[in-house]
């Protein structure tokens, strides 16, 4: 069983724009991903692999001069808001088929840059580490001061960082 827990993280004004640029960097990245699927879908192609749009949103953009400022943000970051838009896709095909309880869901929208609740995802394979000190040190980010109100029962698969419409961050 995974278990959630959300503490609040202190970043400073220098770790906030690298924090607020891995946002723009993950929004931009979803949104791509979806405008290609939804013009694949209109123009009557097959639906567009996992694979293929990593390769084409994440590697070969980060070669192109307008899409270079990718490389500035951590990849498993994009490649989490790629997971995001399959895992969006797999819940509404889900939805409209039957396969899934409940009410239907929407197809995927695109985020916005004013949405009230932006957040980010680090997995193990991006060496994010809990350190002695209890700060938490991510990729191209750096350590981040966390106030922790339990400890952990074990090492963490991943740390999401959130930021609230009140500006507040929380992993």
């Amino acid at each position: 069983m995974q278990l959630r827990y959300q503490f609040r993280v202190y970043p400073t004004p220098g770790q906030q724009i690298e924090l607020a640029r891995a946002f723009g960097c993950a929004r931009v990245v979803f949104n791509d991903g979806l405008r290609l699927r939804q013009q694949a879908h209109e123009a009557g192609e097959k639906y567009v692999s996992d694979g293929e749009l990593s390769r084409r949103l994440i590697t070969e953009a980060k070669a192109t001069p307008e899409r270079a400022w990718l490389s500035e943000v951590s990849s498993v970051v994009l490649q989490q808001a790629l997971a995001d838009l399959n895992t969006a896709y797999r819940n509404f095909f889900a939805s409209i088929s039957g396969k899934r309880k409940g009410r239907k869901v929407a197809p995927p929208r695109f985020r916005s840059r004013k949405d009230n609740r932006q957040a980010i995802r680090f997995t193990k394979n991006s060496r994010f580490k809990v350190l002695d000190n209890g700060r938490l040190r991510l990729p191209k980010i750096g350590d981040l001061q966390v106030r922790w109100s339990r400890s952990l029962p074990s090492d963490p698969s991943s740390v999401a960082i959130i930021r609230d419409a009140a500006g507040r961050y929380f992993a």
